[in-house]
């Protein structure tokens, strides 16, 4: 069925009192963007619902794409039609039919914002209702958890129509919580701690270190094709890329094996926190769950967050892999994290990395490099790029062999 309009409901918005407008003016923008090549679509954010016009867009691909936009609770697809008694009853029954199968239950659910329309809210549910009973043997009312609940808007423009409510992705709208810095390896848990961010409001721009020739260009394409898919919750994330090289050999040559991995993550923090800086985010945001590896011990937190007094949000510090796992999954960036191209921190990995590091030897050992230049060579570096939906190596190939056909 193809439908003339979308409503919006916004669940956690509807508690942010005089915030309020600006949660609903971001996740307005939000939508927009998502659905930018729907060029006779119209967007409007009113205090209580959304409302987006289709003019003839297909309804359901604009369904699909709201999938994953954050701040959205739930949403419904919609049929206008005249103010007109016969046609509304004729619309209600087309729409209970098509959900209908035998023992379902239903109700109508009528709202009146014309409050000068003549039927009110109990006359439109019983006029409906009787002519439901009338063209659908076996169905039955039920007014607590029916099956199918027909939700009726008599406006001054028209009356609205919806019967199926998609549950949307939740949270905030991306960009009402500010900017930040997400650490993307190319495993499985920073894409998920970046989804999770995403989720709370935080517009993400991905920080990935690069060490070639130890790493190999599969490394870093898997990286960006994380960063694609989540993309999927923003419309674009900025993929910044830092040369890492020859940090990784200073330290490998100066710093004692057992605290290899500990002044490698501060100099990874130090230069998060100064791209932060310089693109003005408000955070660092890692996928570090606590007492997975030697890095992520508390011992190991508290010397390698010494450099920075930024927040680091870390989404997943609490959760065991089979729940990461599974988020991952849901977001589908696993099959992607398990691909066998190592990233810079599994490439220089000491056998034996301290799991209770010092704070005075792990400042100690930094001493001894000269930071501030390796530090500002690397910034030198950096290649930013901008990655949108889609931009897979895999859809990529899929565009060059269907050329080809």
């Amino acid at each position: 069925m193809q439908y003339d309009e979308v409503m919006i409901r916004y669940g956690e918005l509807s508690t942010k009192g005089k915030n309020k407008k600006i949660f609903i003016k971001q996740l307005a923008h939000n939508v927009k963007f998502a659905l930018h090549d729907f060029e006779a679509l119209k967007v409007h954010g009113e205090r209580d619902r959304m409302h987006l016009e289709l003019n003839g867009s297909d309804s359901d691909a604009v369904l699909e794409r709201l999938e994953s936009i954050f701040g959205i609770q739930t949403y419904s697809p919609v049929r206008r039609i005249e103010r007109d008694l016969e046609l509304v009853k004729k619309v209600a029954v087309e729409m209970i039919k098509e959900l209908y199968t035998e023992g379902k239950t239903f109700k109508i659910a009528t709202r009146r914002s014309d409050h000068d329309y003549e039927l009110d809210t109990n006359d439109m549910n019983q006029l409906l209702g009787a002519e439901i009973f009338s063209k659908i043997e076996g169905i039955k009312v039920q007014m607590k958890k029916p099956d199918i609940t027909l939700r009726v808007e008599i406006r001054n423009e028209g009356f609205f129509l919806s019967s199926r409510t998609i549950l949307g992705a939740g949270g905030l709208p991306v960009g009402s919580s500010g900017r930040g810095m997400l650490m993307l390896s190319g495993g499985i848990d920073s894409p998920v701690a970046g989804y999770l961010t995403m989720k709370r409001g935080v517009d993400i721009e991905a920080v990935h270190f690069h060490s070639p020739p130890y790493t190999s260009p599969r490394a870093l394409q898997k990286a960006k094709d994380l960063a694609a898919k989540l993309a999927a919750f923003s419309g674009s994330v900025q993929f910044i890329e830092v040369p890492f090289t020859e940090i990784q050999e200073e330290i490998k040559k100066i710093v004692p094996e057992g605290y290899l991995m500990t002044v490698t993550r501060r100099l990874m923090m130090r230069l998060t926190d100064r791209i932060r800086e310089e693109r003005k985010g408000l955070a660092i945001i890692n996928g570090e769950s606590l007492g997975q590896v030697a890095s992520q011990t508390l011992h190991s937190m508290i010397a390698i967050n010494d450099v920075t007094a930024t927040p680091v949000i870390r989404p997943i510090i609490s959760m065991d892999k089979n729940e990461i796992i599974e988020i991952a999954q849901k977001i589908d960036t696993f099959e992607l994290s398990i691909q066998p191209f190592e990233d810079c921190c599994t490439i220089f990995a000491p056998p034996s990395p301290k799991t209770q590091p010092k704070l005075e030897k792990a400042r100690k050992y930094e001493s001894r490099l000269d930071v501030e230049g390796l530090i500002e060579r690397a910034m030198n570096g950096l290649v930013i790029t901008k990655i949108t939906v889609g931009d897979t190596l895999e859809a990529q190939q899929k565009a060059d062999f269907s050329s080809l056909l």
